[in-house]
């Protein structure tokens, strides 16, 4: 293997165990939020947090991996990477950025290969203010009496229905009616929650305790399963708001894409992640993208994902059949080999020194 391919792990027990011996290699300390419950192998879960550069820096870089459980496996071989980079430690010293390399934002999901929370629930559909009503999702409640249907493979009148509603609708339109979040089926898809999770709880915490004292603070967030195989789609990952779209295609380029605008590869989102940035740390300037790796066609992911879900509601299923839809889902956001390593790395590395450059003290 190369050094790069050694990065990256098969469980999320090797993974953790990888990211925690790189922040030791590095000279780092951590901070370790536990998970209530346990992994597949029996394992410790955990939210684990490491830092480089002063607690009172002006400019604060985060790297998260794991928002989506199973894409943690390309999200950690990147963060482990890049801790063993000395030079690009070095570069973040040098500026006066710290950086923040926060490692399986849902653990429970990358250990028991879901894209899910323990809740079921979509961590970054869940950043909604649960006081409030719950936001409607007309187009999925159209498609939920189907899109996990009552058996696994789908059968010929689902299959036709599904046929029916691409053809009406588009790729993009059945992506977006499957994935912009709903409320209303805890046990479909893209389901975010009626309350926070333990993840949600948990980064919040994580970004108080690092967060509030920068004056500039910028967040990469590593996902999969959407694009070209093995292409680091940069997008906007703010509220929809001129002056920091421009900030962010300042730093990363003019190929940001927007789901404000429609220049995503991904749809419209409710319930976003990113938008905590502004609540824990509302004294920072925040400028932040989703690096968004491609790994298969977006009907294969779809389809992965609600065989998964199907999966899930029906704990009965036979061990051969359990086995290939967890391979099926894995395969959806994970790439297994060196070249899709080796770009996943290099564009993951591009992306954090365009940000400490952006962040740097002015």
């Amino acid at each position: 293997m190369t050094a790069v391919a050694a990065c990256f792990s098969q469980s999320y027990a090797e993974a953790r165990q990888k990211f925690l011996q790189a922040v030791r290699d590095a000279g780092l300390s951590v901070t370790s939020h536990e998970h209530p419950l346990r992994g597949r192998d029996s394992e410790v879960l955990a939210m684990d947090v490491a830092r480089l550069g002063r607690p009172d820096a002006s400019g604060l870089l985060v790297i998260t991996s794991a928002c989506h459980g199973v894409e943690g496996f390309c999200g950690s071989g990147a963060q482990v990477a890049l801790l063993g980079d000395s030079a690009f430690r070095d570069a973040a010293q040098r500026s006066g950025v710290a950086v923040l390399w926060v490692h399986a934002l849902n653990p429970y999901g990358f250990s028991w290969w879901r894209r899910t929370t323990h809740e079921n629930v979509d961590l970054n559909r869940n950043f909604h203010d649960s006081s409030k009503p719950l936001p409607p999702s007309p187009e999925y409640d159209e498609i939920a009496p189907w899109i996990v249907p009552d058996q696994w493979p789908p059968t010929p009148e689902v299959n036709a229905l599904t046929l029916r509603y691409i053809a009406q609708h588009g790729e993009k339109g059945f992506q977006a009616a499957i994935s912009s979040g709903q409320y209303r089926y805890p046990d479909g898809l893209f389901y975010g929650g009626r309350e926070p999770s333990w993840s949600n709880r948990t980064v919040r915490q994580v970004l108080r305790d690092h967060g509030r004292h920068c004056a500039r603070l910028g967040w990469i967030d590593l996902h999969t399963g959407l694009g070209p195989s093995g292409v680091g789609e940069r997008i906007f990952a703010c509220r929809d708001d001129t002056a920091a779209l421009q900030r962010a295609r300042t730093w990363w380029g003019d190929d940001v894409t927007s789901i404000y605008d429609g220049s995503s590869t991904s749809a419209l989102l409710t319930g976003l992640m990113w938008l905590a940035a502004y609540e824990e740390c509302p004294q920072a300037e925040y400028t932040g993208i989703a690096l968004e790796y491609g790994t298969l066609p977006v009907l294969d992911v779809m389809n992965a994902l609600r065989a998964d879900q199907w999966l899930e509601n029906h704990p009965e299923t036979a061990a051969d059949l359990r086995q290939a839809i967890k391979r099926q889902l894995r395969d959806a956001f994970y790439t297994d080999t060196d070249a899709w390593k080796e770009r996943v790395v290099a564009q993951a590395r591009e992306a954090s020194l365009q940000a400490i450059g952006g962040l740097a003290p002015r």
